[in-house]
C-alpha cells in the first residue's frame, strides 16, 4: 500500500543510494519494517547495514543493500516532509490564537497543527488529544524523545473545558505512560487569568514535578489576546499585578524543586517579566536554557551574549547610525543595550522605536507579531539612521515577508532604508549595530558594503 509522501523527489549528490534508486521510486520498508512516515524512516535508517524494499514508477518491486556510517543520512528527500499528511488539531481551545486571526490572511496561517512527529522533529508543542494507543506505544517503542507537550492544566475536568475536547482529560495519563517508558518531556502552560492560574497552577506544577526527571522543564506563558475575539470565550489579559503574582508563585515553587530535585523545572516566559517591569533573572537562573524557543530566558541570554561581544569588540572607527524596531514590551530592554554600548563606544548612535500592534490590537506587544503595515505606518518619515534592525521572528525566512504579506524589500523601499532581520543572538546584534557584519538582503534590495552573511538556525 502506498503511503502518502513516500515517493522520492530528490537524491543528494553524496547519497550512498545515488545511481541505485531513482526519483519517483517509493520506499516501502527498511530491514523488513514498513515505512509509514518520517519517524519510521529516521529510526530504521539509523543502522549501518540496511536492506531497502522499493517500488519503481512502473510498479515493479526491487530490493537493495546499502552500507553507511551509523546514524548517517541516506540522502533522500520525499514528496512531503512528514511522508504523510500533517495531523490537525482536534481541540477548540478557549485561548487558541488562530481563532483570533482576522479574515483574509494567507491560508497556511489558519492550519492548526497538533502533530507528535513535528514535536520531535521541529519542537512544536502538542496536546496529545489526537494520539491513538498505537501511536503512543510507537513513540515509546521508537523512543521518540523529547516530546513537547501543551499541558495547560493537569485537572482533567478543567483541561476538557479549556481545550473543549471531551478526551483532553486523559493527557496526564498519557504523560505518565511516556514517563514510565523513558520519554523525556518539555511542557508549556498557557496561563489564562481566572481559569488555570492561582490554585490550579499550583496543582499543575505539583503534578508535573512528580514526573521529574522525565518532565524536564515547564514554561508558564501568558495568554495572548487579539482584538478579533467577537463570539469567542471571554478571557481577560494579564495585568502587571497578576503577572507579578504569577512570577512569585512559579519562582517560589521552582525554588522548592531545586531543593528537592536539583533543578528549577518551572520557568516564566520573558513576557511576564516585561508586563510587570520586573528585571529578567540572572544567567544561572535558567540552567540549560531548555525553553528558549518558548521565550524563556531569551532576553537574558541575548544580554549575556551582547555583553560578551562588547568586551571582545574593537571601537567602530566610523559613526554607526542605526535604529531598532521592536514590540512595545521589549523596548526598554533594547534601549538598555544601546546605552551600554554607547558608554563604551561613543561612535554608536542608535535609537529604539516601539511599534504598537494596530493589526492584532495593542494588547499584543511582542516583536514577532508586528506586521509590515504597522512597521511602515509608524516609522515613515522618522530618522532611522543608515539601517533599521528588526527581529528575524517578524518575517518568514524563505519568503522574506511579514505576517500581512508585505515583503522586506517593499518595507525597505517605503522607508528608504535597508532593513536587516537579526537573529535572537547578542553577538549578531552587536555585529549589526557596529556595522561589523550584516545579513544578506533580498535580491534587488539595499546591499551592505561589508561581506554579508545570514545565520540560519
Amino acid at each position: 500500500m502506498e503511503t502518502h509522501g513516500n515517493r522520492i523527489k530528490h537524491i543528494d549528490d553524496d547519497s550512498p543510494l545515488r545511481g541505485r534508486v531513482s526519483v519517483g521510486d517509493r520506499l516501502l520498508a527498511i530491514n523488513g519494517n514498513r515505512i509509514i512516515d518520517v519517524l519510521d524512516y529516521k529510526y530504521y535508517a539509523y543502522d549501518r547495514h540496511l536492506h531497502l524494499d522499493l517500488l519503481r514508477e512502473d510498479g515493479s518491486a526491487y530490493s537493495l543493500h546499502v552500507e553507511k556510517n551509523e546514524g548517517g543520512e541516506l540522502g533522500l528527500d520525499f514528496q512531503s516532509y512528514l511522508m504523510d499528511a500533517p495531523r490537525s488539531c482536534a481541540n477548540n481551545c478557549v485561548f487558541c490564537f488562530i481563532d483570533q486571526l482576522p479574515k483574509g490572511m494567507r491560508p497556511t496561517m489558519y492550519f492548526k497543527d497538533d502533530d507528535a512527529r513535528l514535536s520531535f522533529l521541529l519542537g512544536n508543542y502538542i496536546t496529545l488529544t489526537n494520539l491513538s494507543d498505537r501511536e503512543v506505544q510507537r513513540i515509546i517503542d521508537l523512543h521518540v524523545s523529547p516530546v513537547n507537550v501543551s499541558v495547560h492544566t493537569t485537572n482533567p475536568e478543567l483541561r476538557c473545558r479549556m481545550l473543549r475536547n471531551p478526551h483532553a482529560g486523559r493527557g496526564l495519563k498519557l504523560m505518565q505512560r511516556f514517563a514510565e517508558g523513558g520519554i523525556q518531556m518539555n511542557c508549556q502552560i498557557v496561563c489564562c487569568p481566572g481559569l488555570n492560574d492561582g490554585d490550579e497552577l499550583m496543582r499543575t506544577m505539583r503534578d508535573l514535578s512528580g514526573m521529574y526527571p522525565q518532565v524536564k522543564s515547564v514554561s508558564v506563558v501568558p495568554v495572548g489576546l487579539t482584538k478579533f475575539r467577537e463570539g469567542l470565550y471571554p478571557l481577560t489579559p494579564f495585568t502587571p499585578e497578576l503577572a507579578e503574582k504569577t512570577i512569585d508563585e512559579v519562582t517560589g515553587f521552582g525554588d522548592e524543586c531545586i531543593r528537592k530535585y536539583g533543578s528549577r523545572i518551572f520557568f516564566c516566559g520573558d513576557e511576564l517579566y516585561l508586563k510587570c517591569g520586573r528585571p529578567i533573572p540572572p544567567d544561572e537562573f535558567y540552567e540549560d536554557y531548555v525553553q528558549l524557543e518558548n521565550g524563556v530566558g531569551m532576553l537574558r541570554l541575548m544580554e549575556t551574549e551582547f555583553t560578551s561581544a562588547l568586551s571582545l569588540a574593537e571601537k567602530p572607527e566610523e559613526e554607526q547610525r542605526f535604529s531598532i524596531a521592536t514590540g512595545v514590551a521589549a523596548t526598554p530592554f533594547f534601549e538598555k543595550l544601546i546605552c551600554k554600548a554607547q558608554e563604551m563606544y561613543g561612535t554608536i548612535k542608535g535609537k529604539v522605536y516601539p511599534i504598537e500592534n494596530h493589526f492584532f490590537g495593542t494588547s499584543i506587544d511582542v516583536a514577532g507579531l508586528i506586521t509590515g503595515k504597522d512597521l511602515i505606518g509608524q516609522l515613515k518619515g522618522k530618522d532611522l539612521g543608515e539601517r533599521l534592525l528588526i527581529s528575524h521572528n517578524m518575517i518568514r525566512r524563505e519568503e522574506r515577508d511579514f505576517l500581512d504579506d508585505i515583503t522586506l524589500k517593499q518595507a525597505s523601499e517605503e522607508l528608504g532604508v535597508p532593513i536587516y532581520p537579526i537573529e535572537q543572538d547578542g553577538f549578531d546584534l552587536w555585529d549589526a549595530m557596529s556595522g561589523e557584519a550584516l545579513p544578506d538582503l533580498p535580491e534587488g534590495g539595499h546591499k551592505n558594503r561589508e561581506e554579508a552573511f545570514y545565520r540560519y538556525n
